[in-house]
C-alpha cells in the first residue's frame, strides 16, 4: 500500500497559485467578503504561510487584479478576418464570458478597487494600481479596435467613437450585472449596433468618418449585425411614419 505524497510547490509556482485562489474567490464575491484564511483554506495551507509569499491581502489583491486584467485585455484580440460586425460580435461574447464569470471581480475592478478594512494598511497606491490597470485595458482595447479598422493615425472623432464605445461596453457590463434584467446575447448584439451608430453619428458630421463608414459596410453580409440595425432602423422609421 502507498501514500500519497504532497510535492513541494516552488517560490513562483506557490505565488501563481494563491494568485489563482484569489482570484477564484474574488469572482464570487465582493474582495472585501474575502478573508486571507479564506484563501489559506482555498490553497490548502496555513494563514502565516500566505503572508510569507504576500505582505497582505491589498497586495494578493493586486496580483488578482493583474491577471484579471491582463485576461480582459486579451478578450479584445480577434483575428482580422471576415466582416467586422462579426469580429465585434465574437469580441463582446468573450468579454462577457469575462464579466459573466468574474462579476464581483469584474465591478472591484471597473469601480477601482475594494475598500479597505481597518486590519488592513491603506494606501493611495492600491487604487492608483487599479486604475493604471483598467486604463491598460482601455488602452489594449482601444489599440484591438483601431487594427480592426485597419488605423493606424486614427482621427480625433474616430478616436471618440472608439473610447466611448470602450466606455459604453463597460457601463452596460456593470449595469447588466446588478440584476441580469435584460438577455445578455441582446446586449452583446445591441453593443455592436451601438459601435456602427456611433460610427455614423460621426459620419454625419465629417467626410473621412464618412468614407470609413462606407468602407466597413461595403464588406457587411445581408446577415450581419450592422445589416441588421439597418433593418430594424427602417422598419422604427416606417412605423412611424405609418402613425402621422
Amino acid at each position: 500500500m502507498t501514500t500519497g505524497v504532497r510535492r513541494r510547490m516552488g517560490v513562483e509556482e506557490r505565488r501563481q497559485q494563491l494568485i489563482g485562489v484569489a482570484l477564484e474567490l474574488f469572482s464570487r464575491r465582493s474582495p472585501d467578503e474575502v478573508s486571507i484564511d479564506e484563501i489559506a483554506s482555498a490553497a490548502g495551507i496555513s494563514r502565516p504561510l500566505v503572508y510569507h509569499y504576500f505582505p497582505g491581502k491589498l497586495s494578493l489583491y493586486e496580483a488578482a487584479l493583474q491577471r484579471a486584467s491582463d485576461d480582459l485585455a486579451a478578450r479584445f484580440v480577434e483575428p482580422r478576418e471576415g466582416p467586422l460586425g462579426a469580429r465585434l460580435l465574437r469580441v463582446m461574447g468573450r468579454y462577457f464570458d469575462f464579466v459573466d464569470e468574474h462579476g464581483p471581480g469584474f465591478s472591484a475592478l471597473m469601480r477601482g478597487g475594494p475598500a479597505v478594512s481597518a486590519g488592513e494598511a491603506c494606501s493611495l497606491s492600491t487604487t492608483s494600481t487599479a486604475h493604471a490597470l483598467v486604463d491598460s485595458v482601455r488602452q489594449a482595447a482601444y489599440v484591438q479596435i483601431l487594427s480592426h479598422l485597419g488605423v493606424t493615425d486614427p482621427p480625433a472623432r474616430l478616436e471618440l467613437v472608439v473610447r466611448s464605445w470602450i466606455s459604453l461596453a463597460e457601463s452596460t457590463a456593470l449595469l447588466w450585472l446588478d440584476g441580469r434584467r435584460i438577455p445578455r446575447a441582446e446586449l452583446e448584439v445591441q453593443l455592436v449596433h451601438d459601435f456602427v451608430a456611433l460610427l455614423a453619428v460621426s459620419a454625419a458630421h465629417d467626410e473621412e468618418m464618412g468614407a470609413l463608414l462606407r468602407g466597413i459596410l461595403e464588406d457587411e453580409p445581408a446577415d450581419g449585425p450592422f445589416t441588421d440595425l439597418a433593418g430594424r432602423l427602417v422598419g422604427v422609421v416606417a412605423q412611424t411614419s405609418a402613425l402621422r
